[in-house]
């Protein structure tokens, strides 16, 4: 199976790859403007310095994958996800695994931590812009929803789903990267869903 990461060399990124490298064969092609500066001696692993408002680069490194994990975060990332729609589309791909951050859908209860709902925090609304973009598409996507990563166990997480509110605000990154391979190695589990994943608190 061949995997794109996109924003590779973030700390999720990093992570994800460690972990596919260790408890999967697939091949991975890690896409970011830097992505030269990261170096895995690893047959596996192919690196593409690139960006992902540019159509071409975008276009040149979906070539021959089977999924997509998007890990970009920031302000233009509705319009990343524009073009990732756009090219997806046309390259006739399907699996998109999408990192948005819990709090867009406004889930996290008051009492815990309500100001980082999309509501009360402007910085939230490319995360939701963009997952807006991505639930209208014909994609076989699934929004995965962390909160504030941190490290911890990979057993300490609980799932909610769009419509439910999320029972925590902390994600550890262990627990993270093993939910994505799950859903990288089954293209069945939560199609078309989107999920926070949190420790309880």
């Amino acid at each position: 199976m061949n995997v794109v990461i996109l924003g590779a060399t973030g700390t999720f990124g990093t992570a994800l790859t460690e972990r596919l490298l260790l408890d999967t064969d697939c091949n991975m092609t890690l896409f970011s403007r830097h992505a030269g500066d990261v170096e895995y001696n690893n047959s596996r692993v192919c690196t593409v310095s690139g960006d992902a408002l540019n159509l071409e680069d975008l276009e040149k490194v979906l070539k021959e994958q089977d999924v997509v994990y998007c890990a970009i975060s920031g302000d233009k990332l509705p319009e990343v996800e524009e073009n990732l729609v756009k090219c997806m589309s046309e390259l006739h791909m399907q699996r998109l695994i999408f990192m948005g951050a819990v709090g867009i859908y406004d889930e996290i209860p008051d009492e815990m931590a309500g100001k980082d709902n999309v509501s009360n925090n402007p910085e939230q609304l490319p995360n939701r812009k963009a997952v807006n973009i991505i639930e209208s598409s014909n994609l076989n996507y699934t929004i995965i929803r962390p909160g504030f990563l941190r490290e911890g166990s990979e057993d300490d997480f609980v799932l909610s789903v769009k419509g439910e509110m999320a029972k925590g605000y902390i994600t550890t990154i262990p627990s993270l990267t093993n939910f994505a391979i799950k859903l990288i190695k089954d293209d069945t589990m939560y199609s078309r869903k989107s999920v926070s994943i949190t420790r309880e608190e």
